[in-house]
């Protein structure tokens, strides 16, 4: 009995130390703001149109007056499928594994947010946003080749933040803010136990949430009449989305033969939140064009691995032998590496009447994923964005209308993933996935403000 129950925990050990569960690629949003999607987000450190700048830089809320309140959504829809007949995967035991490309990975999202400022007085100001600062999601066709890699991949973030701003009356003010954010992580992936000549397959669920909260702050400046300039950032740190895990299916060697059964386990993912500093000019070259331009770092470097951590002392899984990390036993482990990012983007408005505005912008967006460890989770590239929008202005009333669309363009990207310990070495006769990915991609949103 004793050396059946250790095959037990040998085969879920074997399972769960193997192709673990990814939340890979870059998962800020950048679509927060329709005025601000027009110029491609760029100088929105420095250009503070109306309240979404609580996000972009709380300084810039000392420039508006009165109440102001701006409201809107915008849907990002992103295509991203594998180039036929270039997927192709193994299992454990070196065999091909049988399957589909997996289709169209992403569905379409949608992004509401809603931010208010107000005047305390001429010194003070202070606002208040509830927008969605993170997201990702992706889900395979049940039958895809890399199934032991990737299925489900979802991460849905909400962010409340208020701010508070004050200047000197001659051009300078600074901005600080807290984004208390809630978050709530999926990660699914099918289950090889090829390795022990059993031919069913396992499934392997995490789902966790928590709150977290990082600091927003910025400066604004005044340099002359027609240019300003700012600075903004944001402070980093971990969530720990706290749930469990569960794994289906998994083969129980006992006296009497082999029992399929379900493990659960308490479990935690980490979830690195990055720091970024995003500076930004503004400049009026004439009456009717304003130049814009800003660039982005982002500390996405901090994103090192993928733990799934148990939360339980001999818990069902981790005690079958996972890896240690730390002081916590590893229920799903994959490497990461993550790069420090760059963000770079110009833009221009032309105020063709009192009423009515035209925007244009570009920008040059960094992917944090390494290519040395590219997964199928999220097939991450760096992309271009290209912009247009449009702005309907009363000023009697106050009332103000941005529409925006973009385009992203991506080259095809090349996804070569397989196993890795926690010390970055590949795991022998591991399974493996490669493929050549088409990706693609517009974005469009509409926002109403008022000023009161």
């Amino acid at each position: 009995m004793r050396n059946n129950n250790t095959l037990s925990r040998a085969i879920l050990a074997a399972t769960l130390c193997g192709p673990g569960a990814v939340m890979a690629g870059g998962f800020a949003l950048n679509e927060q703001s329709a005025s601000a999607m027009g110029v491609a987000n760029a100088g929105t450190a420095a250009n503070p149109e109306n309240a979404t700048t609580v996000f972009f830089n709380p300084a810039g809320m000392s420039q508006l007056s009165g109440t102001t309140v701006s409201f809107g959504a915008a849907v990002l829809d992103i295509d991203a499928e594998v180039k036929d007949g270039t997927a192709s995967a193994t299992d454990n035991v070196g065999n091909d594994v049988s399957g589909s490309d997996g289709g169209d990975i992403a569905d379409p999202a949608y992004l509401p947010n809603i931010f208010v400022t107000h005047e305390i007085n001429d010194t003070v100001d202070v606002g208040i946003g509830l927008h969605a600062p993170y997201g990702l999601k992706a889900d395979y066709d049940d039958d895809f080749v890399g199934r032991y890699f990737a299925d489900k991949t979802e991460l849905t973030a909400i962010a409340l933040s208020p701010s508070i701003a004050v200047n000197n009356g001659e051009g300078f003010s600074m901005g600080i803010g807290v984004n208390i954010i809630y978050a709530k992580g999926r990660l699914t992936k099918y289950q090889d136990y090829s390795n022990y000549g059993l031919p069913q397959e396992g499934y392997f669920d995490t789902e966790g949430d928590d709150i977290g909260a990082t600091i927003s702050f910025g400066l604004l400046y005044e340099l002359t009449d027609k240019t300003q300039i700012g600075l903004s950032g944001q402070t980093g740190t971990t969530l720990n989305l706290e749930g469990d895990s569960t794994l289906t299916n998994f083969p129980q060697v006992t006296a009497s033969g082999v029992n399929l059964v379900t493990a659960k386990e308490d479990a935690n993912v980490p979830l690195d939140i990055p720091e970024s500093l995003t500076f930004g000019i503004r400049h009026k070259l004439t009456d009717t064009v304003t130049l814009l331009a800003g660039a982005t770092w982002a500390k996405w470097s901090r994103f090192e691995a993928l733990d799934i951590e148990s939360r339980e002392d001999g818990g069902t899984i981790s005690a079958v032998g996972g890896p240690k990390y730390g002081d916590n036993s590893l229920i799903g482990h994959v490497s990461e590496n993550w790069n420090d990012t760059w963000q770079v983007n110009v833009g221009g408005i032309w105020q063709a009447t009192p009423a009515w505005a035209f925007k244009a912008g570009y920008a040059y967006d960094e992917s944090p994923v390494d290519d040395n460890y590219r997964t199928a989770r999220i097939p991450s590239n760096d992309r271009q964005w290209l912009t247009l929008g449009t702005q309907w202005n009363d000023a009697q009333s106050g009332w103000t209308v941005d529409v925006a669309a973009g385009v992203l363009l991506f080259d095809d990207v090349d996804v070569n993933e397989q196993e890795y310990t926690v010390d970055d070495e590949p795991v022998g006769n591991g399974a493996s996935y490669s493929a050549t990915y088409e990706l693609s991609a517009w974005s469009a949103g509409v926002q109403v403000s008022k000023a009161f």
